[in-house]
């Protein structure tokens, strides 16, 4: 019995030592084993310190382009050193079709150059600032890979960009040093300027820009314009010249463009106003007492788009017979409320948010309309004539827009000069009672004909 026990001991430390033995031999014919390769980067490294830091814009191209594990390879090596642009530079200085270079996937390489050259590999703290200059090579291995660094008169720069916080962040295996501006290797740049000529060499040969005759305002060659395509001439000269600006020619619905059925647009728009409610006069301005609706109808047909400051009925009857029997007025007071763009309540609103003020321009060359917030609102022209955005989008269809607004506008130099030009004895005119055919029918009497009341 002592025996066998005896005998499997031998068995089982002969074993052991055999396991041993070989597994003493492989890791001697592999040397180079994963686990002995993986640098070790702790939470106080400047890696960590860099992606936690208020350089967003460089931490977020730094993993975008890959290379968190070239990094730590290159800190467990030995200290760096990187000069961090400010946000403002990658984010709003940087040409913005640089940047879209650097992001495209095939542009990979160069992103990573781009980031490498902001980093050398020793540890320059401002104390230790090489007063006469010295050149220090960069983490990027292609060619001209140095950066110049400098001091003048106080003033620390590196290459072309000054530093504008030295020893912003350091850490025990590198710091970081803030600069102004985005350093630029020569072969990442001549990598994008060939890119931008190839695209411009690949792209469709103009043909140079359509020549207007300017006597008739029509092309003097005919061009042909896909479907939806904006339209070659402006809204300007689609609209012949004279005091009653008719628009020139234009295919309708059985034109032989067969683009937009315009009429059958401006019907709708008109309807859509009459349904709406509050909106019967300029309704009749534009049937009745004018062929604006047949205007506006053929401008839509030929593929512009309008927007239509609509006044209500209320704002309407303030109008005084002066100011609609002279010849072409209300064309020319609704000229000034139709914009030859195609806006909404939410784009207009969102423009005077974030600029403050807009000129819009109007068919009534060459006067503007302005729009500015108020209210939390939209509100159109400048003091005692100005009128607020109280009806958004009555009527919209992609090609026309219609906007509710309370009151008449008039051009600022009119409403300036109407005190002066006004004689000091004059009688004021009545207001009108809602019904524009007054001004007709009393111009008729005044030529002897009958009366239409």
């Amino acid at each position: 019995m002592d025996f066998q026990i005896y005998g499997f001991t031998n068995l089982f430390l002969f074993t052991i030592t055999l396991f041993f033995t070989i597994t003493s031999a492989t890791f001697q014919e592999n040397p180079k084993s994963p686990i002995s390769t993986v640098p070790q980067i702790n939470s106080n490294s400047i890696l960590v310190a860099l992606l936690d830091s208020h350089y967003t814009e460089l931490s977020e191209l730094v993993e975008k382009a890959l290379l968190l594990q070239t990094l730590e390879e290159a800190v467990s090596k030995h200290n760096i050193t990187i000069f961090a642009p400010k946000n403002e530079a990658l984010e709003r200085d940087l040409d913005p079709e640089f940047k879209r270079f650097l992001l495209e996937p095939g542009n990979l390489k160069s992103l990573q150059n781009l980031l490498l050259f902001h980093m050398i590999p020793t540890r320059i703290v401002s104390k230790n600032w090489p007063a006469r200059g010295r050149v220090h090579s960069t983490l990027y291995a292609g060619e001209e890979n140095v950066l110049q660094i400098s001091e003048k008169k106080t003033e620390k720069s590196v290459s072309s960009a000054k530093i504008i916080k030295q020893d912003d962040i350091v850490k025990p295996d590198g710091i970081i040093h803030g600069i102004e501006r985005v350093l630029i290797p020569k072969s990442v740049q001549q990598d994008f300027n060939n890119r931008r000529s190839l695209r411009s060499i690949s792209a469709v040969l103009p043909e140079g820009a359509p020549e207007v005759d300017p006597r008739t305002h029509r092309l003097k060659k005919p061009v042909s314009v896909p479907a939806g395509a904006p339209p070659v001439l402006p809204v300007y000269d689609a609209l012949a010249p004279g005091p009653s600006l008719a628009p020139a020619p234009a295919p309708g619905p059985g034109g032989p463009h067969h683009h937009f059925d315009g009429e059958s647009q401006v019907k709708d728009f008109i309807q859509t106003l009459l349904h709406y409610g509050g909106y019967n006069e300029l309704a009749d301005i534009l049937v009745n007492l004018t062929s604006l609706a047949t205007e506006m109808g053929k401008l839509v047909s030929e593929g512009y788009v309008l927007t239509v400051l609509a006044p209500n009925d209320e704002a309407m009857a303030k109008l005084t017979t002066d100011q609609l029997s002279e010849p072409g007025a209300p064309e020319q007071i609704m000229y000034y409320h139709l914009i030859p763009e195609y806006q909404t309540e939410e784009s207009m609103y969102n423009s005077v948010r974030r600029f403050g003020k807009i000129n819009y321009d109007t068919l009534r060359l060459p006067h503007k309309v302005v729009a500015e917030e108020a209210d939390g609102s939209v509100k159109f022209g400048q003091g005692e004539g100005s009128a607020y955005l109280v009806d958004p989008d009555i009527y919209t269809d992609g090609r026309i827009s219609v906007q509710g607004v309370d009151g008449v506008l008039f051009p600022l130099e009119e409403i300036k000069a109407a005190p002066i030009a006004a004689p000091v004895a004059k009688v004021v005119a009545k207001p009108r009672r809602g019904k524009l055919m007054e001004v007709v029918c009393g111009t008729m009497g005044s030529f002897a004909f009958a009366s239409c009341h």
